[in-house]
């Protein structure tokens, strides 16, 4: 029999739905995931537990160590049983201790900002033109970090004093204008990963390629250049073989060298200070601390993007 044509302009129906299978369904999407083992978990736990206590133990210890008087330096306690300041008094007193930490900042800005800025545009070069014999010639400079720095150490001494500038802190920084093969490397991996056609769009704009690299490559770049910066401070920072090659006088000391020379001043006759000299490095390892906090977060970024191209 032919339905009506208001039966046919009723609107059908949905299908019924099983209440059953719909809560099953639900279910099944609540159901959180299996986890691992736990006694794997524990022992991950565990073992980066022990990790840490490792690791922390000998920081912990020096800053102990240095709030505790001369008999009681090498206990294993770290809470001290006598608490005293005079270690920190007898520093300031007998070095100026001051003084070397500007001079290490001066040398370790310089040399961390000119090594990454000069690094990141030879990468750049690497990484964005195209010429025939790139490849070799970007191999050669990878060659360069073969090279022991003893090899270079009396033909770079011969030059700075060819030019007068043994005693001062310009050979301490000044080298780092011609970049480092390792910057270089790490930098232009992280150049190799930026979309090529980001830059081609902007050479359609009108972008030159100072613009380019200034304007478009450093920014996406952040987490990367802040790496850099990062190790180029530790390095310079702590570098002492350098400072005992060309500073003579103890104006211009930096905090390595003024350490060593802590070290020798209070050394002596087997008469060892260790409280002043652990003091001193409490003192001058605050900073990198400090510096690691602040651009861990960059560190750890910069270090899991770079290299996705080769």
């Amino acid at each position: 029999m032919a339905r009506t044509r208001l039966e046919r302009l009723q609107p059908v129906p949905p299908p019924a739905i099983d209440r059953d299978e719909e809560a099953g369904e639900h279910t099944r999407q609540r159901r959180p995931r299996r986890r691992g083992n736990p006694l794997a978990r524990i022992l991950t736990w565990a073992a980066l537990g022990i990790a840490t206590v490792l690791f922390t133990y000998p920081l912990l210890w020096l800053i102990s160590a240095s709030f505790k008087p001369r008999s009681d330096v090498f206990d294993n306690k770290l809470i001290p049983e006598t608490f005293t300041f005079e270690n920190y008094l007898t520093v300031w007193q007998e070095a100026p201790l001051a003084l070397w930490l500007a001079n290490t900042a001066i040398v370790t800005v310089l040399s961390a900002v000119l090594v990454t800025l000069s690094s990141a545009m030879v990468a750049w070069g690497f990484a964005y033109f195209r010429f025939r014999g790139r490849n070799a010639l970007f191999g050669l400079v990878l060659a360069t970090m073969m090279l022991p720095g003893a090899v270079t150490m009396i033909p770079t001494f011969l030059i700075w004093n060819g030019l007068g500038q043994v005693g001062t802190l310009t050979p301490l920084w000044a080298g780092n204008l011609f970049g480092s093969a390792f910057y270089i490397f790490l930098l232009r991996q992280f150049f190799l990963g930026l979309p090529r056609e980001l830059f081609e769009a902007a050479r359609v704009d009108g972008a030159n390629n100072w613009h380019m690299f200034s304007r478009i490559a450093l920014p996406l770049c952040k987490p990367a250049l802040i790496v850099t910066l990062l190790f180029e401070f530790q390095a310079a920072w702590t570098d002492l073989m350098r400072p005992l090659i060309y500073l003579r006088d103890s104006s211009t000391f930096t905090v390595p060298r003024g350490l060593k020379a802590l070290l020798d001043q209070f050394g002596f006759g087997g008469n060892w200070h260790w409280e002043i000299v652990v003091t001193a490095s409490v003192i001058t390892t605050v900073p990198m601390i400090i510096l690691f906090f602040l651009g861990q977060k960059h560190f750890v970024k910069g270090i899991a993007t770079t290299g996705n191209k080769g």
